[in-house]
C-alpha cells in the first residue's frame, strides 16, 4: 500500500474538503503514486479488487435538488458529488417524448440524461482511475420495458454515449472498469447483468419509510452484516421519508451514522458496500470516514 495512500486514508476523516490531483496511469500492481483525496480515492485500490469488496459513498435520488423540503434530497449538483468522493448515483428517469427527463416523483429537476452523463464523463475523463456506479430507474412513466430499452438504446447509439459505460453480466473488478460509468438496471428492458434488488447479488437495505431510530437501527445491523459476511454486493440505505422532510431526517441520521463509523467497532470494518445518503455533504467528514473503509 503507497504511503501516499495510508496517509489520506489515517487523515480522512478528518478532511472536509480534500481536492486531490488527477491520477497518472496505474501501476502494474494495480495502484497509482499520486497524491490521494476525495476526487481520485479509487486510485490507491488496486485493480483487482471486486466492486463489491469497496465501500462506495453514494447520493440517494441524486438529481433532487429542486421542488420544496418533501422532495429535495441533494443540495449539490451531480459534478459537486463526484468531486466530493460519491462513486454512486441513484438516477430516476421519465421516459418522455423519445429521451430520460431527471424525476422525483412528479417533480421535474431541472436535469436530462443528457446532462447526468456529461457530468460523469468529465469527472472520469479527469479522473480516469476512478468509476462510477449508476442505478438506472424510471420515474413518473409508465412505458413498457421495451419503450424504455429502445430510450436508453438511442442514448448509448444515436447519441453516442455507449462507450462510457461498462454492461457487463457480473460485477467487474475495478481495474476493469475505472474510467467507466458501470451500469446498474433497475428496469426490465434494460441491458446488463447487475439487476437492482436480485436477491442473488445484492444484499439491500432501503426501509424507506423507517423512523429515524428505527431506521439507524437497520443501518448498524447492515455495516454489521456486509463487515462480517462479504460476499454479495451490499446495499445500505442511510436515507429515509418518515414522517419528516429528507433533510430533517438526514441531519438525525447522518451524524449517528458518522459516529458508529467513527467508534472502536467501526474504524475495524472494510468493504460496507454502496451506502447511499441524503445530504452527505451536510456533515463535514462523512464521505472520507466512509472512503476510510476500503482494503
Amino acid at each position: 500500500m503507497p504511503l501516499t495512500r495510508r496517509a489520506f486514508l489515517a487523515s480522512a476523516a478528518a478532511a472536509s474538503a480534500s481536492v486531490g490531483l488527477a491520477a497518472p496511469p496505474a501501476s502494474a500492481a494495480g495502484r497509482t503514486n499520486c497524491v490521494l483525496g476525495v476526487q481520485n480515492w479509487m486510485a490507491g485500490i488496486d485493480a483487482a479488487t471486486p466492486l463489491q469488496r469497496l465501500t462506495i459513498p453514494g447520493t440517494h435520488d441524486s438529481g433532487a435538488r429542486f421542488g420544496g423540503w418533501w422532495v429535495e434530497c441533494q443540495n449539490a449538483t451531480l459534478a459537486q458529488q463526484l468531486g466530493s468522493g460519491i462513486r454512486f448515483l441513484d438516477i430516476r428517469c421519465r421516459a418522455f417524448e423519445g429521451s430520460f427527463t431527471i424525476h422525483h416523483g412528479a417533480f421535474y429537476q431541472n436535469l436530462n440524461f443528457d446532462d447526468v452523463l456529461r457530468a460523469c464523463r468529465d469527472f472520469l475523463g479527469a479522473q480516469p482511475t476512478e468509476t462510477v456506479l449508476m442505478r438506472v430507474k424510471q420515474e413518473y412513466s409508465e412505458v413498457g420495458d421495451a419503450a424504455f430499452r429502445a430510450v436508453f438504446d438511442d442514448y448509448l447509439d444515436r447519441r453516442g454515449w455507449r462507450s462510457l459505460f461498462h454492461i457487463g453480466t457480473a460485477w467487474p473488478r475495478l481495474g476493469d472498469v475505472r474510467g467507466k460509468v458501470v451500469l446498474i438496471a433497475d428496469n426490465g428492458g434494460l441491458p446488463g447483468g447487475i439487476r437492482w434488488g436480485d436477491s442473488g447479488v445484492f444484499d439491500l437495505q432501503d426501509d424507506w419509510n423507517a423512523a429515524p431510530t428505527a431506521k439507524y437501527l437497520k443501518i448498524e445491523a447492515h455495516f454489521r452484516k456486509a463487515a462480517g459476511s462479504p460476499g454479495k454486493q451490499y446495499v445500505n440505505f442511510v436515507s429515509t421519508a418518515a414522517g419528516l422532510p429528507p433533510r430533517w431526517n438526514a441531519d438525525d441520521l447522518n451524524p449517528r451514522v458518522h459516529t458508529l463509523l467513527e467508534s472502536a467497532e467501526g474504524r475495524g470494518w472494510r468493504g460496507l458496500g454502496i451506502v447511499p445518503m441524503d445530504y452527505p455533504d451536510t456533515r463535514a467528514g462523512l464521505v472520507e470516514t466512509l472512503i476510510a473503509r476500503n482494503p
